[in-house]
């Protein structure tokens, strides 16, 4: 045998090899679906996704709900990565108890399905619960505000903008630790609205959306005008409830506090829109999401859940320009040199 027939041999089998493990590669696919493809949380997700994807060289199908609430969409995602034969399934309920049925029909199919930031109803419908500490998040913006107001929070006059009538379960996390955390007393820890404590003059719904926002502060102000301590489900809705109290000029002795830790978010902080946001991280979300399909399609493992947890906790920063001592955060420069990452 010649130099140049082996050199060729070797460049054809190293050609073949490498395409080979491209086919195999190609063979583990996943879907990612996600409440919208709007809200910059969504957006953020799905590029954590498409980037680790195309790293681990899974194949990756996107799908999203075309509003806020749209289960229906999210089902029929579902079956479609069944009959796809995805490997497995990253999916942000809309509903968390709506979607199990077709959750359970995608891993009896033998596909994995992960919980990203909202945990199913019950949680172990899923295979795992990629997600921030919701109820922590609730926690930390709960105790940061009772904080700020001192001994007037014995006083507060309280509005929740929260986000589906349905109460999603990281709705319900939210409410009930921004509760624990300001010191208000919940009942049913898995119900928003039961409440007694005559400091909340009310719960209304956002949609998650800057619009909701601003609609149900004005709901909530025609019930009292003296509100003083503003929660929001999220960013977005926290946005809509400063232009409310804006347009009434009582934008300055108002409260706001969210969570997201969007670089927008994060810079409504520093202009003082928001007070404080617990931020989180839906690109480490996704990527990780990605990561285990691919480690579940290799190995058979599942996610190791987070010590003291029953979910893997990607992590929450509490962000403020106005700390409260015991309470621990960053401040607003350092939360957007993070935010979302």
């Amino acid at each position: 045998m010649t130099f140049g027939t082996l050199k060729g041999g070797l460049l054809a089998a190293a050609a073949l090899g490498a395409m080979v493990a491209q086919a195999q590669a190609q063979d583990i696919s996943a879907c990612l679906i996600t409440k919208t493809d709007t809200n910059p949380f969504f957006v953020k997700m799905k590029e954590g996704a498409v980037a680790k994807a195309g790293e681990l060289g899974v194949g990756l199908k996107t799908y999203a709900g075309k509003f806020e609430g749209d289960n229906e969409s999210q089902v029929q995602a579902i079956e479609t990565c069944i009959a796809d034969q995805a490997k497995g399934i990253l999916i942000v309920p809309t509903d968390s108890s709506g979607i199990v049925d077709s959750v359970k029909r995608a891993r009896d199919a033998g596909l994995l399905v992960i919980a990203l930031d909202t945990p199913l109803e019950p949680a172990d419908a899923a295979d795992a619960t990629l997600a921030t500490d919701n109820f922590e998040a609730g926690r930390l913006i709960g105790e940061w505000a009772k904080g700020t107001l001192g001994d007037a929070a014995a006083d507060a006059r309280i509005a929740f903008l929260d986000l589906l009538p349905s109460q999603p379960t990281v709705d319900v996390l939210r409410d009930q630790g921004f509760m624990t955390g300001f010191g208000i007393e919940t009942n049913n820890v898995g119900v928003i609205g039961d409440e007694d404590d005559p400091r909340i003059v009310g719960h209304d719904i956002t949609n998650g959306t800057e619009e909701g926002g601003r609609t149900a502060m004005e709901n909530l102000l025609q019930q009292d005008p003296m509100i003083n301590v503003v929660y929001t489900i999220n960013e977005p809705s926290a946005a809509g409830a400063y232009e409310a109290l804006k347009s009434l000029g009582r934008e300055s002795d108002v409260t706001i506090v969210s969570v997201d830790g969007g670089c927008p978010g994060v810079t409504n902080v520093s202009e003082g829109v928001i007070g404080a946001t617990s931020q989180q991280y839906p690109l480490l979300m996704a990527s990780m999401g990605i990561e285990a399909i691919k480690a579940f399609a290799d190995t058979g493992e599942l996610p190791a859940k987070t010590e003291g947890k029953e979910f893997t906790d990607t992590g929450v920063t509490l962000i403020t320009d106005k700390p409260v001592e015991g309470v621990e955060s960053i401040d607003s420069a350092e939360g957007l040199e993070k935010c979302w990452g």
